[in-house]
């Protein structure tokens, strides 16, 4: 009988050793895993900046140089819009699609981020644009290194190209 009662407690100090063992291991291994899930959790996300090319981005003050130094725009007159249409698909669209980028930026919105008086001077006087003015620096950058070539336009004709801008 001693032997009988020695084997039970034999038998059941393992299975407890066993069963405690068991539960530590699962203790362990779920600080592990926690351990492990902090390890792999996400970076903080970073604050990235984006950076809004020289044809997309807005300059309302900066009026260029040249001679033109004011414009003042009333309601579209037609005719003159008309006219620089034509000035425009004759002289312009080698390097200007009305409405998308080509070799040259497109002019529609252009007067939602120029003001017209840079816009003329830049008609009228690319070279001196592309050399003295900041913004027309970075266009030169943006499309290339390929500069607006001068058409010799009047300024009455770049008004009018101007007033066709303003319709498209």
């Amino acid at each position: 009988m001693k032997t009988r009662t020695l084997t039970y407690l034999l038998i059941l100090s393992s299975l407890s050793l066993l069963s405690c063992n068991g539960k530590a291991d699962k203790a362990q291994s779920t600080q592990s895993v926690t351990t492990n899930e902090r390890k792999i959790e996400a970076p903080e996300k970073t604050k990235t900046t984006k950076v809004v090319p020289p044809s997309e981005r807005i300059d309302l003050k900066n009026k260029g140089v040249g001679p033109i130094k004011e414009v003042v725009l009333g309601e579209i007159d037609q005719n003159l819009a008309s006219k620089g249409q034509e000035i425009f698909k004759n002289m312009c669209m080698a390097c200007h699609k009305p409405t998308k980028k080509f070799i040259g930026p497109a002019p529609k919105g252009i007067l939602e981020r120029r003001t017209p008086e840079w816009v003329m001077n830049m008609i009228l006087d690319p070279e001196q644009m592309i050399e003295k003015d900041p913004l027309a620096k970075e266009l030169l950058k943006e499309f290339n290194g390929a500069p607006m070539a001068n058409q010799n336009l009047t300024q009455e004709e770049a008004r009018a190209v101007l007033e066709y801008f303003r319709t498209l």
